[in-house]
């Protein structure tokens, strides 16, 4: 159950401490804007929230006619998150994280209002390459995330595959990364393969992707001892929906059972596509 801001949320200040008797007697001629679906009490530091209905007579109030607790103080948190869109999902989503099991009434960006309670989250794992941090993806499907374009419960698990830790695997005297841009270093002598260097001699393991293998068996004409660190490759067997970069995705997005696939050089609108396609039945 999610809410939308102040257009369908009164909020009322009132003058005693809010019970499941306080409210019946408050409900009893209350008369509610015709907007209003649901209304938070207010009383010092309890909130509460009630579902209103409303008589179907009446212009711009109605008389109430029914009502549902959704949420008493025992079970209702309230919070200020200034730069929060109280309508964005997924930042609701994450929200009801914080606090499981309570009603969270929030109020956000532009002092608008919403609550949020009862929301079932929709675990997203990323997997990318790092340095630099955060990682590309993660910074994209973010963006995507903020965009409004995504109504599902999205909340994020960041998975770190760093390039640094993982070069401590290699059994060489020297380590080789696809590309110096992305600023990783090694404990040990490293180079770059986009840089072209003299190998001739060389003891070293190449660190990347099965595209940086090909380029370097093109470039040297030999094989070379390789760690793998392909996000696709990288991702656990174990059902959770998983966004990576793929090199061979030229462009849009491929799915492969739980995992969707984006361009290594992917766009915020197609990585909005891609989440409202693999979540789109959920």
């Amino acid at each position: 159950m999610v809410s939308v801001h102040c257009k369908d949320i009164s909020v009322r200040k009132v003058e005693c401490d809010i019970t499941e008797e306080s409210i019946a007697s408050m409900m009893d001629g209350w008369v509610a804007y015709k907007r209003a679906e649901y209304v938070v009490l207010n009383h010092g530091d309890q909130y509460a929230v009630v579902r209103l209905s409303k008589s179907s007579d009446g212009d711009l109030f109605r008389d109430v006619t029914d009502y549902e607790i959704i949420s008493l103080p025992d079970d209702t948190v309230y919070v200020e998150r200034p730069d929060m869109d109280v309508i964005n999902v997924p930042a609701l989503a994450r929200l009801q994280c914080e606090y499981p099991g309570k009603a969270v009434v929030v109020r956000g960006l532009f002092s608008h209002l919403g609550f949020v309670k009862d929301l079932e989250p929709m675990r997203l794992r990323i997997v990318d390459c790092v340095p630099p941090r955060p990682s590309k993806m993660s910074y994209l499907v973010n963006l995507a995330l903020a965009s409004g374009y995504i109504s599902k419960p999205i909340v994020v698990e960041e998975v770190d595959i760093d390039l640094s830790e993982i070069s401590k695997e290699a059994e060489t005297a020297e380590v080789m990364f696809p590309c110096e841009v992305s600023g990783t270093s090694s404990d040990r002598p490293y180079c770059f393969l986009d840089q072209v260097p003299d190998v001739e001699g060389r003891d070293l393991t190449l660190v990347g992707c099965r595209l940086s293998k090909r380029i370097f068996s093109e470039e040297y004409h030999r094989d070379v001892p390789f760690i793998n660190i392909c996000p696709r490759d990288r991702v656990p067997d174990d059902g959770v929906t998983t966004i990576v970069k793929c090199c061979r995705v030229k462009e849009g997005h491929e799915k492969d059972g739980n995992v969707v696939m984006v361009p290594w050089g992917a766009t915020v609108p197609e990585i909005v596509d891609a989440l409202n396609d693999v979540f789109g039945d959920a």
